[in-house]
């Protein structure tokens, strides 16, 4: 069945006045349509259900870094998802890695195949950025000076990983030693990122 054209519009604007272009049963009604209209445009592939009383366009359906994001609000990619995303590593992420601030919790997050890192609050806002995913919709990662503090922390970074990433880092015209030191400071990896700076001369 054809959405009327003025129906159709209404879907439209809704969509389009939301920054992330999702739509709830709420919004529909607001706008003087009926809730059912929902299913009928997950019946003809214009909307996609994400999770209970939010729809989202169904071209942006394959973007699995941006659905997540939308599901997740308070996530951000970090680790090895976010130096895959930055160009510093090959190694496509598999399992994505998202940074939470600690306290959060989803019960549904359990289901997701991803990597949960959680942070103090003072952390968790240090260096977040905008950048588009790989299928071109903006999600909030890391920068790469904090990524590259975070793959070095703990005892079982890889340095396989590690090395490649800093050694590109050194040799980027875009770097910014003075921000790299700062979060180091600040994340308490100094000295790791001392060291690996000797290694490369």
């Amino acid at each position: 069945m054809v959405l009327q054209a003025r129906t159709q519009e209404k879907i439209d604007k809704l969509l389009a006045a939301d920054p992330d272009e999702i739509i709830t049963p709420q919004k529909v009604q607001q706008a003087g349509l009926q809730r059912g209209i929902l299913r009928q445009l997950t019946g003809n592939n214009t909307l996609t259900r994400i999770s209970r009383g939010i729809y989202i366009r169904s071209e942006v359906w394959e973007d699995d870094l941006y659905l997540l994001q939308k599901r997740y609000r308070r996530g951000i990619f970090s680790h090895e998802t976010a130096l895959y995303l930055h160009g510093f590593s090959d190694r496509y992420p598999h399992r994505y890695t998202i940074t939470f601030p600690k306290g959060y919790n989803a019960p549904s997050l359990k289901q997701e195949l991803v990597n949960i890192v959680r942070v103090k609050t003072d952390y968790y806002s240090l260096g977040v950025i905008e950048k588009k995913s790989l299928c071109g919709n903006p999600i909030r990662i890391y920068d790469l000076e904090r990524t590259l503090c975070d793959i070095v922390r703990g005892t079982g970074c890889d340095i396989q990983l590690v090395l490649p990433a800093i050694k590109k880092y050194a040799a980027s015209r875009n770097k910014s030693m003075y921000k790299l030191m700062d979060y180091a400071e600040k994340l308490h990896v100094e000295p790791k990122i001392h060291r690996y700076m000797e290694i490369l001369l």
